[in-house]
């Protein structure tokens, strides 16, 4: 059975200096009918675990740290056994969330995860927070985005640890250089494609966000 992508929407609350704003989060999960990975456990270990049924989680991966995408995390890996995987430039922001619960192991720059026979390709891209990550698979023509990419531009900086500037270089340097026709599934709303958002550039850098 060939690798697949699966879409959860899980609805939660996202919290950072001082503020709480409703948040609905995408879930991502890849694999076959025998070994997944989950791209950014938000809000709902039940769910997760129930998509990702009787097979073996082979490990619960984090774009980033902020709460929304973390929240479910250490549950998750609690009723799977599977390992949480973090870029060690956001730890700060994890230990916002889980003080007293560190990731099992650490995402790099280059690094590629083998689900299902497909390599997902570990890309840092540091600007919506420190250790942000993207996931690129060009076996599944996809890239997973967190919340780098978006329909219409770059995530927010407007917040402690992000850094405009930061974003549009990793967008730039990292993600529109990828096959146009690859399909960018995000961390919230709908997903995109490199080609369709690449010509946007120079309007995200005039506009400032």
């Amino acid at each position: 059975m060939a690798a697949r992508i699966e879409h959860l929407v899980t609805a939660g609350q996202f919290t950072l200096d001082g503020g709480t704003w409703d948040v609905d989060n995408n879930v991502w999960i890849i694999g076959d009918d025998t070994e997944a990975v989950v791209i950014d456990a938000a809000h709902d270990a039940d769910a997760i675990v129930k998509a990702v049924g009787d097979r073996r989680l082979v490990a619960v991966i984090c774009t980033h740290a902020h709460n929304d995408h973390i929240d479910a995390a250490p549950e998750l890996a609690d009723r799977t056994g599977a390992t949480i995987w973090l870029h060690p430039d956001d730890l700060p922001l994890w230990k916002q969330t889980h003080p007293d619960r560190a990731p099992g192991g650490e995402l790099a720059d280059g690094q590629a995860v083998v689900v299902a026979g497909v390599e997902l390709t570990v890309l840092h891209t540091p600007g919506h927070a420190p250790g942000a990550v993207c996931l690129y698979a060009p076996a599944l023509n996809a890239l997973f985005s967190g919340d780098t990419l978006f329909a219409g531009g770059p995530g927010a900086t407007g917040r402690s640890y992000s850094h405009f500037p930061t974003i549009v270089d990793s967008i730039r340097d990292r993600l529109l250089g990828l096959p146009g026709d690859t399909v960018v599934y995000t961390g919230h709303g709908d997903t995109t494609t490199v080609g369709a958002e690449a010509p946007h550039l120079q309007e995200w850098i005039d506009r400032g966000f």
